[in-house]
């Protein structure tokens, strides 16, 4: 019996691929001679470049409505006999839909981030787990993946690899840590002033002696970058642009990442780099690093976490201390119990 042919439909951001991919790699492994092409934004295709689980990625600029036509009719050339929609959007459910799949499955209403789309799925799952990695997962099963350990099949591009090398030479950097001060909402993200001021206590670690920061940050975030820099002082964290694909090699080589809820985050726990994650309004038994021997910083109390997006800091952010982050790190890196 021929294999079907599936569409995953996952469109952004950062974070949210990565926590895809294990359940991605379900699908492949029960249906290994399947075609799969994965529907992505194109801005964060560079993430899914070289992934061996894929037939195809499909890039989609969703603002762009000849764009969207054009990527429909490719797709729907294409004849897919599923889709398994991980985002919940109405503009994901929508465009799985159109492209005239057969069956379509997705989270139910109450499950799905809008509550809507759940009307253009054939399937809808209720999943029991926690964290969004293992209920994603469950999503894959229910579509035909089985159980299989996870994986992150994530990869470096050696021209980018071969870039980073080259700025952080150009800065004279050897060995690193990443900072990383965005996360899209504000409300979930600690003080950039705050980042300065753990990067001057983390460079005075003896264990540590020689090391220096890297700040990373988005479009649109290099006042946070001059925020870290200013409050780090003189020989403080170093900057340069990243396209996608350089941020994973910058990542990959950093000894220890230390961020909010964010992206980078969840990119440094798939690669295998350790984390120290700052969490407030967000639940991290749902959004914290998946792997674990990660550690969570959180002072939030359980009727806080709201998931509120906000153009302020939190007083759940705020109520994090730099010493605590300073243990945290510490503990992380096995230079105290």
């Amino acid at each position: 019996m021929a294999e079907p042919r599936i569409l995953v439909v996952r469109l952004s951001s950062l974070g949210d691929l990565v926590h895809t991919l294990p359940a991605v790699h379900a699908l492949r492994s029960a249906f290994p001679a399947a075609e799969m092409d994965w529907l992505v934004e194109a801005r964060w295709a560079p993430l899914l470049a070289g992934n061996p689980d894929l037939s195809a990625v499909v890039r989609i600029t969703s603002r762009s409505w000849r764009d969207v036509c054009r990527t429909l009719a490719q797709l729907r050339r294409r004849h897919y006999d599923l889709a398994v929609d991980f985002q919940g959007l109405y503009k994901s459910a929508l465009l799985a839909w159109l492209a005239g799949t057969k069956q379509r499955f997705g989270f139910a209403p109450g499950c799905a981030r809008e509550r809507g789309a759940a009307l253009f799925y054939t399937r809808r799952v209720v999943p029991s787990a926690r964290h969004v990695v293992e209920q994603n997962l469950e999503l894959a099963i229910a579509a035909g993946a089985r159980a299989v350990p996870y994986r992150f099949p994530i990869q470096i591009v050696a021209e980018a690899r071969q870039r980073i090398r080259q700025q952080l030479a150009a800065h004279g950097v050897r060995d690193y840590f990443v900072l990383s001060p965005g996360g899209g909402w504000r409300s979930k993200c600690w003080p950039p002033e705050r980042y300065g001021e753990l990067y001057r206590r983390l460079v005075a670690l003896p264990a540590l002696t020689g090391w220096r920061g890297v700040v990373n940050a988005g479009p649109g975030e290099h006042d946070l970058v001059a925020a870290v820099q200013r409050a780090a002082g003189a020989n403080g964290p170093v900057w340069f642009p990243l396209e996608l694909a350089e941020l994973v090699a910058l990542i990959a080589g950093a000894k220890f990442l230390v961020s909010g809820d964010s992206g980078p985050l969840h990119l440094a726990v798939a690669l295998g780099v350790p984390v120290v994650g700052l969490y407030g309004p967000t639940d991290p038994v749902r959004n914290g690093p998946f792997a674990s021997t990660d550690i969570v910083v959180r002072k939030a109390r359980q009727e806080e976490t709201s998931y509120r997006r906000g153009n302020h800091y939190s007083p759940t952010m705020l109520a994090i201390t730099v010493e605590e982050v300073v243990t945290a790190v510490e503990r992380r890196l096995g230079l105290r119990s």
